[in-house]
């Protein structure tokens, strides 16, 4: 590695942090029917940075952390079609949102693990993220993106993108 492990890692967190608080912005932009270039940017660049440099930690095997990873990046070539080479025609409207809700979502599930792996009074209630509280957050992560999710692809549909500055 080129950087210590410890600094590898914060720089893999502050791009996740960043892709999911840039992401709800975005997502909240898809209700509007609204496209900021530059917060849609931000989402993109840091969400695909936060799967690739995933893959940069020493491991011994496929991971589930690889996994979702490849499944992010594979979401995250959808919106990327849909948004500058389709530019939102017909059905790549609906992909589109519902795929940068999904990315969010794989964000949030992600950070919601580490959570459980990383703060201590977390961990204690779910040693083996089995326990219910683990599966409840998740669950409750679930529910609320596919709402999101079918809400967002609706709206953003319905009203003419747009574009806007800032």
């Amino acid at each position: 590695m080129i950087v210590s492990l410890a600094t590898y890692t914060f720089i893999h967190t502050a791009l996740s942090l960043i892709a999911l608080a840039v992401g709800f912005i975005v997502i909240a932009d898809l209700f509007a029917a609204r496209i900021r270039p530059f917060w849609t940017g931000v989402f993109l660049f840091t969400a695909i940075a936060t799967s690739v440099t995933g893959f940069g930690f020493p491991f011994n095997g496929v991971l589930p952390s690889h996994i979702v990873g490849v499944i992010a990046l594979i979401i995250l070539a959808a919106v990327l079609y849909a948004r500058y080479i389709a530019h939102f025609s017909g059905t790549w409207r609906r992909i589109y949102a519902a795929g940068v809700v999904a990315s969010v979502y794989l964000l949030a599930f992600v950070a919601i693990a580490q959570a459980f792996l990383k703060v201590p009074a977390l961990k204690n209630t779910a040693l083996t993220q089995a326990e219910l509280p683990f599966v409840l957050s998740q669950g409750i992560a679930l529910a609320v993106f596919v709402v999101l999710g079918v809400l967002a692809a609706r709206e953003f549909r319905r009203g003419a993108v747009q574009p806007v500055r800032a």
